[in-house]
């Protein structure tokens, strides 16, 4: 189990060097660095006030022209994989890299650049006996060995959809941002020296 300092510090230091691709981004990239200043532990999934860190990833095919999407059971929309913390992650490359295996069986993945994706902040409904919070998500990018998936935990179903035909799936706006960062050829920057 890592300390939460530890975690709060490495993610910190990583949304202090990752470069925001809009003004929307810029406001998420704020929001985190301002909840890594709370009180209490704002990596786990019961600190509700005003929500807590997530994480998830953007896996690329191992030839880089298709993104792998869940169809998310709870939100019925196909996004990228990923969710809470874990006590026993290390930080947000180990989060992403743990919830990719458990949402799509991927396990044999390697980080593209060596810092954040993309951030954003999303409001999450009150259900089973949660008020309403924000996930406040740092996200990375990833590249498969493989293309051989099979669809769990929180999936529906999973799929490739090549970059060229990301216009034509029913996601969010977030995912768009990112995917055209992707597209873009704006690999993550920042990593930090303490992961």
């Amino acid at each position: 189990m890592r300390d939460s300092n530890a975690r709060r510090d490495h993610l910190a230091a990583l949304l202090s060097t990752h470069t925001p691709s809009s003004p929307a981004e810029v406001a998420h990239r704020q929001a985190m660095l301002e909840l890594a200043q709370v009180e209490g532990d704002p990596f786990h999934r019961d600190h509700f006030q005003p929500g807590h860190y997530t994480a998830s990833a953007f896996v690329l095919s191992p030839d880089r022209s298709a993104l792998l999407l869940i169809f998310h059971g709870k939100l019925h929309r196909w996004l990228q994989p990923g969710g809470h913390f874990e006590p026993e992650d290390l930080d947000v490359f180990a989060a992403a890299r743990r919830e990719v295996a458990e949402e799509t069986g991927i396990a044999d993945v390697s980080l593209v650049g060596d810092g954040l994706l993309d951030v954003d902040v999303h409001e999450i409904p009150a259900r089973k006996g949660d008020p309403a919070h924000l996930h406040f998500d740092a996200r990375v990018l990833f590249q498969a060995g493989s293309r051989d998936f099979e669809a769990g935990s929180d999936a529906k179903d999973a799929r490739w959809v090549p970059l060229a035909e990301m216009d034509g799936v029913e996601s969010d706006e977030s995912v768009r941002r990112a995917v055209s960062r992707i597209v873009g050829g704006q690999a993550p920057s920042g990593r930090s020296s303490a992961g």
